[in-house]
């Protein structure tokens, strides 16, 4: 169901764990595909400021592949499996660094979380990683996320940042997921190709219709499309949290989508008292050279 009401925007204000996750095409000159230093200082200015104001914070933030990538030389996206592996174990480790160095300014402690489809079936892994973002807030520590792409398989990858970021709000028990990315929201038509295309501002419901409408590819730097911030939403939703996805060309629209104004479309949470995050996230091939079934891994805390 698609609606527009500024009530719901109200309610944006008084998120206390807020999720931003950013995608290359946010993070890079689309000219050169080198990183934006001021636009990642302006990033790591806005979200100290949010931990001063008291929320918890979680950057997702991608990057990685395309930073090892111009490193390395490589003009194009990498095109297999080790040379996508060995761009993100250069360029992660580039991108922390960064980071680090950027929220130091500002006195901001950041960590720094990897993780593979692993970390979400395996009861142990899900639980331990839950108890340390929940010391890591109590310590008032930024973490930053990422996949660990450097060993990630098809087997074991998540897939995208989009569900990724989704996932991480799901383990996190956050109130507000916002995905910034190279598009301002969701339309009713793709508007690069149609001039009567309707911007949606609030969403309810996810059905068909929405499904439907979702499309449009992402950029060179990207992987996710329209279609991966909508699972991305179904995922965080059902996890009882609204989710905003905006454009970061700017990355003031984070305080302006908490100060309600009326930016991005804002996809409703209606908290699903049977979620699991399984059921959302396939469970890998095989482990340990066998098989092993799905129901294995829906034992224990990681359902919730």
């Amino acid at each position: 169901m698609l609606i527009m009401n500024k009530h719901y925007r109200e309610r944006l204000k008084d998120k206390k764990r807020i999720v931003v996750k950013v995608g290359s095409s946010s993070l890079v000159h689309k000219q050169t595909g080198e990183l934006d230093l001021m636009k990642m200082e302006h990033l790591v200015r806005v979200l100290s400021d949010l931990r001063a104001q008291g929320r918890d914070v979680i950057l997702v933030s991608s990057g990685a592949i395309v930073t090892g990538r111009k490193a390395l030389g490589f003009e194009q996206k990498p095109q297999n499996v080790a040379q996508k592996q060995a761009c993100a174990s250069v360029g992660q480790a580039m991108l922390i660094m960064m980071y680090q160095k950027l929220f130091s300014e500002y006195s901001q402690k950041v960590s720094q979380i990897l993780m593979t489809k692993h970390t979400i079936i395996r009861n142990t892994s899900l639980s331990n990683t839950r108890n340390t973002m929940k010391e890591l807030f109590k310590l008032g520590v930024i973490p930053i996320v990422n996949e660990n792409d450097t060993v990630s398989t098809s087997e074991i990858e998540i897939g995208d940042n989009d569900t990724l970021s989704a996932v991480v709000a799901a383990i996190a028990q956050a109130d507000l997921l916002i995905l910034l990315s190279d598009i301002d929201g969701l339309y009713s038509a793709d508007p690069a190709k149609d001039k009567n295309a309707v911007f949606i501002d609030c969403i309810t419901e996810i059905d068909d219709e929405v499904y439907r409408i979702a499309g449009g590819a992402g950029s060179q730097y990207g992987t996710g499309g329209m279609k991966t911030k909508i699972d991305a939403a179904r995922i965080a939703n059902d996890a009882g949290c609204d989710m905003v996805i905006a454009n970061g060309r700017d990355f003031h629209i984070i305080g302006d989508i908490l100060a309600g104004k009326n930016v991005g479309s804002l996809f409703l949470a209606h908290k699903s008292s049977s979620f699991n995050i399984l059921d959302y996230v396939e469970p890998e091939t095989t482990i340990s050279g066998k098989k092993e079934d799905a129901d294995d891994y829906k034992r224990g805390d990681s359902a919730n």
